[in-house]
């Protein structure tokens, strides 16, 4: 699948290598970046989805799409995403996506946009049937390129970790680097981690906005185990 992932907020968190390592799937471990285990709250705009390069699917539009995230890392050093949520509000994603073993939720999702003059970037989602939600937005620093060692850490990942018919495989995901901007917090209010089963506190230690980039999903691959 070809695809856009565009206004991408990024909000990290350390947590303890040990909480991580729990939710890696067999195969994998998890990926520790300047010395602790990371959880992400990551939302974005997925636009122009395409079956390869060249056969659009306008009927799934362009949607939001908000998840929770571990990072994982294979024997061999290949790093990638193991998703605890995503959630999205176009059904036909959310069944396919959970078919194939990927956590995905049927959810209200809006993407925001504070203040035209000087804009922030959010993104709102509120489950079905009021069980929880999240609620953030982050005001970018344009002028700043976020390319520190940290940053691109957590955000360079080409790939994903999931289970899928018993086994751990992993996902390729290939896209240039992320165009990367430091960002402040301009509000949070989240449930999705908690719901995730992650034990968070006080404000995330990385805030990164990007504008986008575009991305190539491949074919998946047995990950295999000691």
């Amino acid at each position: 699948m070809d695809q856009r992932w565009e206004d991408a907020v990024f909000l990290h968190w350390r947590i303890p290598a040990a909480a991580a390592a729990t939710r890696m799937p067999p195969g994998v471990r998890a990926d520790v970046i300047d010395g602790s285990a990371w959880a992400g709250l990551v939302g974005f705009r997925m636009h122009r989805i395409r079956l390869g390069a060249t056969v659009p699917l306008p009927w799934l539009g362009s949607f939001p799409e908000i998840n929770v995230r571990l990072y994982s890392r294979e024997q061999d050093g290949t790093r990638g995403v193991v998703f605890l949520s995503l959630d999205a509000p176009r059904l036909a994603v959310v069944l396919g996506a959970r078919a194939a073993g990927i956590p995905y939720v049927w959810s209200r999702c809006r993407a925001v946009v504070e203040d035209e003059a000087d804009p922030g970037f959010g993104y709102d989602v509120e489950r079905r049937r009021g069980r929880t939600g999240t609620s953030f937005a982050v005001r970018p620093d344009r002028a700043a390129a976020a390319d520190d060692e940290l940053s691109l850490g957590l955000t360079a990942r080409f790939g994903l970790h999931s289970r899928f018919a018993g086994r751990t495989v992993h996902v390729p995901v290939s896209h240039e680097p992320w165009p990367l901007h430091p960002a402040a917090t301009t509000h949070l209010e989240d449930g999705l981690l908690a719901a995730a089963g992650l034990d968070v506190h006080g404000p995330p230690e990385s805030v990164l906005f990007s504008p986008g980039v575009r991305t190539r999903i491949g074919r998946p691959r047995t990950v295999r185990s000691s």
